[in-house]
């Protein structure tokens, strides 16, 4: 990936939704801050985070982490674990991976497990069931005549 002029960091990107208190904001990016690796691809302005929590510290608490990152779909995050903590850690760790996937599908070219699989390059025709080209009955352009 090329370099960011400004790269995403929680500390720039997050915001605090229900639940939390813009006082909350400080220890929750402390807690997000080892996603700040993974957001440092993406521009600062076209990235947004947002945590909020439905009925904190009840019994039936939900956590939710939502990041927008201009020209990708939506990811959303969620975790019921009753500690308040542990249900951060949740949904950090699952926006991680989450992003981490969505590169890979993305860039597949620079993944050597989807490489090896033995995808069909630009140009080359596809394998049939018997091992032979699809177009095997197709007239060949180089061909010459008898």
């Amino acid at each position: 990936m090329s370099a960011v002029a400004n790269p995403a960091t929680v500390a720039e990107c997050l915001r605090v939704g229900a639940g939390f208190s813009q006082g909350d904001r400080n220890w929750i990016a402390e807690q997000f801050a080892t996603l700040d690796a993974r957001l440092a691809g993406f521009h600062a302005d076209a990235t947004e985070l947002e945590v909020s929590v439905k009925d904190r510290e009840a019994r039936g608490q939900k956590v939710t982490l939502e990041c927008w990152i201009a020209g990708r779909q939506k990811i959303v995050t969620t975790s019921a674990e009753e500690d308040l903590h542990a249900a951060l850690n949740d949904v950090r760790d699952d926006l991680r991976r989450r992003l981490n996937d969505a590169k890979t599908r993305q860039e597949p070219r620079n993944n050597k497990r989807l490489r090896d699989t033995g995808q069909p390059e630009a140009g080359q025709p596809e394998a049939g069931p018997d091992g032979g080209d699809l177009d095997d009955d197709a007239p060949r352009a180089d061909a010459g005549t008898a």
